[in-house]
């Protein structure tokens, strides 16, 4: 891996976690050595495909200005009340630090099929209580933390959305990351999002 700076936080957290996995191997007193070499161009960034938002009419975000607010249980519940009253519903768990998707909607440990069509991978969402879901929880491992920086962040979160055969839809909701910043800026200029539901406490 490539680092544009010599004492990058990054570089530093992936040395201390590879010396405390070797340990828990059994490896006694193990040595992590790093080589620093020059900053790497700038990769072209990730071209991504718009045609399968087409089918789409309405795509909404539900977001919050912090977590614990229960921003992804009126997102879920929000979804399934549509899909209830007859719409064509599909909800992205585009919170990449703490999806509650999979658990919400006894999910977890389902993994959405795959299947390359003209070189490029097309994910198709899980299905259940009329609903299509899409989540990165169901990309990681049960307790796993996803420790992400911005721009990969918003990378994959595209992926989400961009890569998914969601066919026709009324409405498809984004449960967004708690607060503001990049990831939801992205969003709302890459995907389109139209409007938004803000969940907030009276405190």
């Amino acid at each position: 891996m490539a680092f544009g700076r010599r004492r990058d936080p990054l570089a530093e957290y992936l040395i201390g976690a590879t010396r405390a996995a070797l340990v828990r191997l059994g490896c006694p007193g193990p040595e992590v050595r790093t080589v620093v070499v020059d900053e790497q161009p700038p990769k072209k960034p990730l071209e991504l495909d718009k045609e399968g938002l087409k089918g789409i009419k309405h795509i909404i975000g539900v977001a919050s200005g912090k977590g614990g607010v229960g921003k992804s249980t009126v997102a879920v519940n929000l979804a399934v009340a549509l899909a209830r009253l007859g719409y064509k519903v599909g909800l992205v768990d585009a919170d990449v630090y703490g999806p509650s998707v999979p658990t919400m909607t006894g999910t977890e440990g389902q993994m959405p099929m795959a299947e390359n069509r003209d070189g490029k991978d097309v994910m198709f969402p899980l299905e259940k209580y009329g609903v299509k879901w899409m989540s990165i929880g169901y990309f990681a491992r049960r307790g796993q933390a996803l420790i992400w920086r911005g721009p990969m962040a918003t990378t994959a979160l595209k992926q989400l959305v961009l890569q998914v055969e969601w066919g026709p839809l009324d409405f498809l909701l984004v449960d967004m990351p708690p607060g503001t910043g990049d990831i939801h800026i992205s969003l709302i200029q890459e995907i389109g999002i139209e409007s938004a539901i803000m969940v907030t406490t009276p405190q």
